[in-house]
């Protein structure tokens, strides 16, 4: 086990952050450097569990009322994930989940409120929320609950517990062939780089080796993601 400061920024190319019970006190704080507004986003992570119900994933909470499901990716297995955009709510069918390490990235464009949700390198039906909506910087993303308030209120049945790596967020939409080169991890983030990562980790999450190998096909092509 690594032994962190309250914030800290390392590289965690060779890692993953493992939750390793259901709790309402552990979880990841991601600090990004935000300028200005986000017009739009894009977020990708992978993650292992063997959750049979909805965890959250990825959260993301603006200062103010009524705000803390600004954003958030929240899996409900076997084949179900909702993405939220502002408070709106989106179920989106999948494929049925298995015990394997699974890429997820979420996309969303303001000009035209187009959500992309890719899994595993496939893109589900898209859907359309908040056509013309920013997100201000003033903003808390936490990794492995579902924040229901600002920082806060957390519910232990909503908690992530498996693993969870290669977190990286940008300030644009990627396109099909940059969703490519993430899940072959050959593509930082630009506000949220797993290689340059300033977090803060609350209760019992612990950083570990990654240990496991992962393919993905495409119709032109193989990428081989390889943990070790």
């Amino acid at each position: 086990m690594i032994l962190l400061p309250p914030c800290v920024t390392m590289d965690l190319g060779s890692q993953v952050f493992l939750f390793p019970r259901e709790t309402w006190n552990s979880y990841v704080v991601l600090k990004p450097e935000l300028k200005a507004p986000l017009q739009k986003f894009s977020v990708c992570l992978r993650s292992y569990t063997e959750l049979s119900r909805s965890y959250s994933l990825f959260s993301l909470a603006l200062s103010g009322s009524n705000q803390d499901n600004a954003f958030l990716i929240f899996p409900q297995p076997p084949d179900f994930s909702y993405v939220f955009i502002n408070q709106e709510e989106h179920k989106i069918k999948t494929d049925v989940d298995v015990l394997d390490w699974k890429h997820t990235c979420v996309t969303w464009d303001s000009e035209t409120g187009v959500i992309q949700l890719w899994i595993n390198g496939k893109l589900f039906p898209r859907r359309v929320s908040h056509k013309g909506f920013s997100y201000k910087t003033e903003m808390r993303i936490i990794l492995g609950q579902d924040q229901d308030s600002f920082g806060g209120d957390f519910d232990s049945n909503q908690s992530f517990m498996g693993e969870m790596s290669d977190v990286h967020m940008w300030d644009y939409v990627l396109t099909p062939d940059n969703i490519q080169k993430v899940v072959a991890d050959d593509y930082p983030g630009n506000v949220i780089n797993w290689k340059a990562l300033n977090f803060e980790i609350h209760g019992n999450v612990l950083i570990q080796p990654k240990l496991q190998c992962k393919s993905w096909g495409y119709t032109a092509s193989l990428y081989t993601q390889c943990f070790s």
